[in-house]
């Protein structure tokens, strides 16, 4: 699916988390897509899709996390721009799955724990 709009990105990152095998993918309470991270949950999974432009920070890598572990879930996040090199570092400290969007629609692993994601699936 190729990326347009911000709710292409959240279509793309609902698609690519059941082709893991994560099931009833779904945006809680059906609220419209806003410029700022867009929250994607299903059983045992929490994740953050990033539309902007801008890479991902700290604190939302720490979110996405903290989000996580309140559910007892799996945390994960997706970004269209990457990431800053203190998120990396962190998610990689918390083991938390980042993966990168190109406009093609195509989710990439940016560290281990993602790769262990699409190794292991859900």
């Amino acid at each position: 699916m190729t990326i347009r709009t911000a709710r292409d990105a959240v279509a793309t990152a609902a698609l690519y988390l059941r082709w893991l095998g994560f099931q009833d993918v779904r945006q809680p309470d059906g609220r419209p897509i806003p410029s700022a991270a867009v929250d994607l949950r299903a059983p045992g999974l929490v994740a953050q899709v990033d539309p902007t432009t801008a890479p991902a920070g700290l604190r939302a890598v720490e979110c996405v996390w903290l989000n996580g572990l309140t559910a007892s879930a799996t945390s994960v996040y997706f970004s269209l721009a990457g990431y800053t090199r203190e998120a990396r570092t962190r998610a990689d400290e918390l083991g938390i799955p980042l993966f990168v969007m190109d406009l093609t629609g195509m989710p990439q692993p940016v560290n281990d724990p993602a790769d262990g994601l699409v190794a292991a699936g859900a």
